[in-house]
């Protein structure tokens, strides 16, 4: 049998070897990263990253803020660093990174003093859940948007007011529940509108019903029983017809309104 000979199998070591040691060389030539904050102190830390964020460097704030961190472990300026890290986060248009630190700042620290503004913040993070780039251009409101973030937003705000009555940010989570739930309702009464304006009446009542059910009280209930007598109407049922409109009278004696009235802007919407 023929061998090749080693030189043969291996031509490219001693470049190889000439290769590695160069890249080693280069390595070990080139400089560290210079930590800014090595010889801060926790407070020079703290007031640096709020200023950085005050002047829009999020990320820049973030990472200070996990400096801090460890740098003031197991004291109450780390926990307020997890607080402002989860702020500077939302502030940032990251809303994942600021409802994981958020739940982890909850699950570390289920007896600290600040539980009910984190909370709150949760809330916050989840009830402005927005459209993204040009969510400020558009019209479209939190009914006509996914319900996941709003329902989520809805249980910080619940447990909240549950847990921390008397809590400086009980009164706002307050009004943004009821927001939340009446924007959940409208969000039914929009996929029931669209529904009937497609001659999908079934479906309309359906989701009318569930409205009526699942929200009771609410503005939208209005339309959502407008919209059961049409349906109903459509469908040559008279009798369901007839007592819906004796539901819509009795609680409504005006006349309905069009299923297609439009929305006055939220409460919140500053702008």
């Amino acid at each position: 049998m023929f061998l090749p000979r080693l030189s043969a199998v291996f031509p490219l070591r001693p470049r190889l070897t000439v290769l590695l040691a160069a890249a080693l060389l280069t390595a070990c030539a080139s400089p560290k990263p210079i930590d800014e904050t090595a010889n801060w102190s926790p407070e020079k830390i703290y007031a640096e990253a709020m200023d950085n964020r005050s002047n829009g460097l999020f990320e820049k704030a973030i990472q200070q803020f996990e400096k801090l961190e460890g740098r003031a472990a197991g004291t109450p300026l780390a926990q307020q660093a997890q607080l402002e890290k989860a702020y500077s986060h939302y502030r940032n248009g990251e809303q994942p990174q600021a409802v994981a630190t958020l739940d982890r700042f909850m699950k570390l620290h289920p007896a600290s003093p600040a539980l009910d503004y984190a909370l709150y913040l949760k809330g916050i993070v989840n009830f402005n859940d927005n459209l993204g780039l040009f969510s400020s251009l558009s019209e479209q409101n939190l009914s006509e948007r996914d319900q996941k973030a709003a329902k989520v937003s809805f249980e910080s705000f619940r447990e909240l007011v549950q847990r921390f009555p008397d809590s400086k940010y009980a009164p706002d989570a307050r009004l943004r529940m009821t927001y939340v739930i009446n924007s959940l309702a409208e969000s039914e009464v929009n996929v029931a509108r669209y529904y009937y304006q497609r001659g999908a009446y079934v479906a309309a009542v359906n989701r009318a019903q569930l409205a009526l059910t699942e929200y009771q009280g609410v503005p939208a209930a209005k339309e959502a029983l407008t919209l059961l007598v049409k349906s109903y109407e459509a469908m040559g049922m008279q009798d369901l017809a007839q007592d819906a409109r004796r539901v819509l009278e009795k609680n409504y004696p005006a006349n309905a309104p069009q299923a297609d009235q439009p929305r006055k802007a939220p409460w919140w919407k500053l702008f």
